[in-house]
């Protein structure tokens, strides 16, 4: 299947996730864009439940500009970096954070990624026609009625460190694709964080039809022990958890003659979240940002083959899920033989 990977990895102290997008592009005559990432995580402020923030984000292209990888930070990755904090500001790197999603994309639409931290928002201060208050260490502009729009902070200690490797879709030549981006980050020290996992996107397309979804949501629903077991999910790991109850429920009813928008609509409605063992938000989103089906539990990692080989396990459950008839339970024995029942399981695609 056509596959994207993503790889949580560790920068040594002292070094970035910019040194190894850097390497990277020299090794492929290519070059580096500097852009922005997109993340959130809870806020601490009364009132706020969530901040949205833009971080630095290093985009790999090759000689003709075509997509190698994208570097980017990821905030689950923080037991690492108590040891060894930095200094905040790293590089003169700054996040710019929001409190309302709408606003930040508007902001990483209009604000230069290359920007200082002193400059980033003048483009969205003219667009709310106010001026940027730019403090000692802080930019920040409120709109007319004094509200706040986005505020630039200093980047801080050690998030400069957090290095997750996002590929494009690969069609073919999965493992050489990757070693490409992996043998460059283990000569530079990198490594594998405590919390680290790798993710796997595959096209969505196949599974928007209520057998094959039922099927997808009957394996992460009744097979997560056997999968956790046989791929050696990391159990410290987080933003991973069970696909919900409702959901599991919900694909036991008859939908085959109501066809597939009214299951999406209805699974939509089950409490999904992208932060779950397989994050199927886009496959029911209406209108989706991206066509992939994300799998979430495979172990952190820094060797190819390694990588590639639970990846292809993973292509293999998916696989069983496409093909006829209700995926059955794991039987009594699959707590003590994890690996024999996923042989079973699959045994359906082999023949």
């Amino acid at each position: 299947m056509r596959t994207g990977f993503e790889v949580e990895l560790l920068a040594p102290a002292g070094s970035d996730r910019q040194v190894l997008a850097d390497e990277i592009a020299a090794r492929v005559h290519g070059h580096v864009r500097r852009s922005f990432h997109a993340d959130s995580e809870p806020s601490t402020v009364p009132g706020v439940g969530v901040f949205r923030h833009l971080s630095p984000a290093f985009d790999v292209v090759d000689v003709d500009g075509r997509p190698v990888a994208r570097v980017v930070d990821d905030i689950t990755i923080s037991a690492d970096l108590a040891a060894v904090p930095g200094r905040p500001g790293h590089r003169g790197w700054y996040r710019v954070l929001s409190d309302d999603a709408r606003l930040l994309r508007l902001i990483e639409r209009h604000a230069d990624p290359e920007a200082s931290l002193g400059t980033v928002l003048e483009p969205v201060a003219e667009l709310f026609g106010v001026g940027v208050d730019v403090l000692p260490a802080a930019a920040r502009v409120d709109d007319t009625a004094g509200a706040t729009v986005a505020v630039a902070l200093p980047l801080p200690p050690g998030r400069e460190r957090p290095c997750e490797i996002i590929t494009p879709p690969l069609a073919a030549g999965h493992r050489d694709a990757l070693e490409q981006l992996l043998a460059p980050a283990r000569d530079l020290g990198f490594t594998v964080p405590k919390e680290a996992a790798v993710h796997v996107h595959l096209d969505a397309a196949p599974f928007r039809a209520p057998q094959a979804f039922a099927n997808l949501v009957r394996l992460f629903g009744h097979w997560r022990g056997v999968l956790w077991s046989v791929l050696g999910t990391n159990p410290e790991c987080v933003r991973l958890a069970p696909l919900p109850q409702a959901l599991v429920e919900l694909v036991e009813e008859p939908w085959e003659d109501g066809g597939w928008v009214p299951l999406r609509d209805a699974a939509r409605a089950t409490g999904l979240t992208k932060y779950a063992d397989v994050n199927l938000t886009q496959l029911v989103s209406a209108r989706p940002l991206r066509e992939t089906v994300e799998v979430r539990i495979l172990p952190g990692g820094i060797d190819t083959d390694a990588i590639v080989g639970s990846a292809a396990v993973v292509e293999a459950v998916l696989r069983r899920c496409l093909e006829h008839g209700p995926l059955p339970r794991p039987g009594a024995g699959a707590d003590l033989d994890p690996h024999a029942a996923l042989d079973e399981l699959l045994a359906v695609v082999r023949r």
